[in-house]
């Protein structure tokens, strides 16, 4: 009985400080995910510890500056007014804060399996300075079970008790760089726990940044982000798949989408591309293929969505190299190409899982000389996958440069970039964003791929 009394006592003392906003929050991973987060809480009053393993990262933001294009200095210094943030990289400070929200990332190993490596590892450097009444969270896309199955047991070693001496629960990120309709603030959010006290105080910390809605389980919460990831997966697999029949039959594939989503029911508008990027929707769906493996179940149309968008960079290399060799007789080899866009989508500087990357690499393959243009990334960060570009530079962006290339692809289509000069100098333009389509005068050099 008494141990119900002190799991009470440590409840509602942790319950106190978030509705007085009194709670530190600690944030462990200060990227995409959790520099946003840290904004959203400071602006409710918060105070706010940021952790990550780049030292740099804590030095950058603790002057007052920023390394990611919609978190602005001006955002980083009101965080950081009257001691209200602090990045560091000591994780022995987690002991100091209440509520730890990770936001590592979880990528796919070379064979398509799940790497909790970065999940695995921040747990076991919490675990040590984890105390009696703190509140973790995971937000890290996983598969259903993790949170319970591979974090749970972890935390436990400390000897502290998940639901009694602490809190444990899953609220996924659902950030959408680049969408300037929609924030930390203004998404709502999903919170799992798989019991009620360590449910209810997660919902009361998010409660104080957004709309939250509660299911009954931390898997349940990890699923819906799958489920959300792996429709939008789905829908681009078909609408790739259409792109290259509608090819073949001489139909343009955005002229039918543009024409299809009149209907005022029934159907949602989904475009092709030229592969998937983002750390997100090209690896969530692999995640539960993996975890469906485990219960016997194949996931063909899941997989099958996987293989038809992966595929694309191939296709754009394929499609850019025929034309080309009935352009100009010689196909890819020594051409130059100039590619437009590196981040994996518009209007944003993140390059995760740019298929612009692969096809990068692709064309290199082929024997062709690639340049690219990109305003937000004036330099191609250093990737695992893709280590040979890393350091690339953007080129200047005018008429004569434009027309030193045999070719520019058009990979993604920020809004600020010129398309009319480009139509103006280019020799041929191979448009797989469909950027070009107000352009109707010089379709005589104007490919859709």
């Amino acid at each position: 009985m008494t141990q119900d009394i002190d799991t009470l006592h440590l409840a509602d003392v942790l319950r106190q400080k978030i509705e007085a906003k009194a709670a530190v929050v600690g944030i462990i991973g200060l990227g995409y995910v959790g520099l946003p987060l840290a904004r959203a809480f400071r602006q409710q009053g918060f105070p706010v510890r940021g952790f990550d393993i780049d030292e740099q990262k804590a030095r950058i933001l603790n002057a007052g500056g920023s390394y990611i294009r919609h978190i602005t200095p001006d955002d980083i210094s009101r965080m950081n007014a009257g001691g209200g943030f602090v990045a560091s990289s000591d994780y022995s400070l987690i002991s100091t804060v209440d509520v730890i929200i990770i936001c590592v990332p979880t990528p796919l190993s070379r064979h398509y399996e799940p790497d909790l490596s970065y999940i695995v590892s921040t747990t076991e450097a919490v675990t040590p300075f984890l105390r009696q009444g703190q509140l973790v969270c995971l937000e890290s896309t996983t598969y259903p079970g993790t949170t319970r199955e591979v974090m749970r047991p972890i935390l436990e070693r400390s000897g502290l008790v998940a639901g009694k001496d602490f809190y444990i629960a899953f609220s996924p990120e659902r950030e959408d760089p680049g969408n300037p309709q929609f924030n930390t603030s203004t998404i709502p959010k999903i919170v799992g726990a798989d019991d009620p006290v360590s449910r209810e105080l997660a919902l009361a910390v998010y409660e104080k940044i957004t709309r939250v809605i509660s299911v009954s389980s931390a898997d349940t919460a990890e699923a819906v982000k799958l489920t959300e990831n792996i429709f939008r997966s789905v829908n681009i697999a078909l609408v790739n798949e259409l792109k290259l029949i509608y090819e073949k039959m001489g139909i343009d594939v955005w002229e039918v989408i543009d024409a299809a989503k009149t209907k005022p029911f029934g159907f949602m508008a989904f475009y092709p591309g030229p592969g998937l990027g983002g750390h997100c929707i090209p690896i969530d769906p692999f995640y539960l293929t993996w975890k469906a493996r485990e219960f016997d179940i194949a996931t063909r149309f899941i997989e099958l969505a996987g293989q038809v968008n992966t595929a694309m960079p191939e296709h754009i290399v394929r499609r850019v190299g025929d034309v080309l060799d009935q352009h100009s007789g010689r196909g890819l080899n020594g051409a130059d190409i100039l590619l437009l866009g590196v981040a994996y989508k518009k209007n944003i500087d993140d390059t995760r899982e740019s298929p612009a990357l692969k096809i990068m690499d692709l064309l290199r393959a082929r024997g062709a000389r690639v340049s690219y243009y990109d305003p937000y990334v004036p330099e191609v960060p250093p990737t695992r996958e893709h280590m040979t570009l890393a350091g690339m530079k953007s080129i200047p962006w005018s008429g004569a440069e434009i027309a030193r290339y045999d070719a520019a692809l058009i990979c993604t289509d920020h809004d600020c970039v010129d398309y009319k000069l480009l139509a103006q100098h280019a020799k041929l333009v191979f448009d797989s964003r469909n950027a070009m389509k107000d352009f109707a005068g010089y379709q005589a050099h104007l490919v859709k791929v």
